[in-house]
């Protein structure tokens, strides 16, 4: 990892919830956070039931890796032969020792998380596992995602509130996203926003607003045609 990248910077909620002071938003859902990504990531892009091999998931929003460890649970549940491909953008990445903090919290992923935090904790950067092939990509996301030369089937949209973080939700990083995304791929969020919801549409995909999680009423889903 590069010296001068940028670094989250945590307050912890309880002694447990790390919450970005850079945007003042919790990194999990005060309830459940690996439930959530289940019901908004998983679920929303209709995993694990498209799994299939070489399945390639990408994210805006690496954060405390919950959504990567919950991918690879269900990817490993399901039996498909060979890694899962994750891709992740991260322009504020925690350390392994807050990332280890962070997973106390769900022992679920936090048992299959070692090998990944042992690579984390050397700078590496591209993971590799038992069912996972993952790169994180480090930098603002407007300016790495563009150069990303690959295409993802399923996108975890996962950056801080919209009305604390607008930057990494606006309309040209949705084109973006739909411009990496294969051909009937899909993509999901927490957040049902407006003008989130109608850079996806503007961007090419069909969206739907269904039921949140826990307090959320609404979420986001968003396929790409065949």
């Amino acid at each position: 990892m590069p010296t001068n990248q940028p670094k989250a910077s945590l307050d912890w909620k309880d002694d447990a919830i790390p919450v970005s002071t850079q945007f003042d938003d919790p990194y999990f859902s005060l309830e459940n956070g690996l439930e959530e990504t289940r019901h908004v990531f998983l679920s929303g892009n209709d995993l694990p039931a498209r799994f299939a091999p070489g399945f390639h998931v990408a994210e805006l929003g690496f954060g405390t890796g919950l959504n990567m460890l919950a991918a690879l649970i269900a990817w490993r549940d399901a039996g498909i032969d060979g890694p899962l491909r994750f891709t992740s953008f991260e322009a504020f990445p925690m350390s392994a020792p807050e990332i280890d903090r962070a997973l106390q919290a769900f022992p679920e992923a936090r048992a299959v998380a070692d090998p990944f935090l042992d690579q984390w904790a050397t700078g590496q950067t591209r993971i590799s596992c038992d069912g996972l092939e993952a790169e994180i990509i480090l930098g603002d996301a407007r300016e790495t995602l563009p150069a990303w030369v690959g295409k993802a089937d399923a996108w975890f949209l996962d950056g801080f509130s919209p009305a604390k973080n607008p930057e990494l939700w606006d309309a040209d990083l949705m084109t973006q996203v739909a411009r990496h995304t294969t051909a009937g791929g899909t993509a999901a969020t927490y957040t049902a926003a407006g003008f989130v919801r109608r850079g996806l549409e503007d961007a090419g995909f069909t969206v739907t607003r269904t039921p949140g999680f826990g307090r959320k009423r609404h979420m986001t889903q968003a396929s790409l045609p065949q």
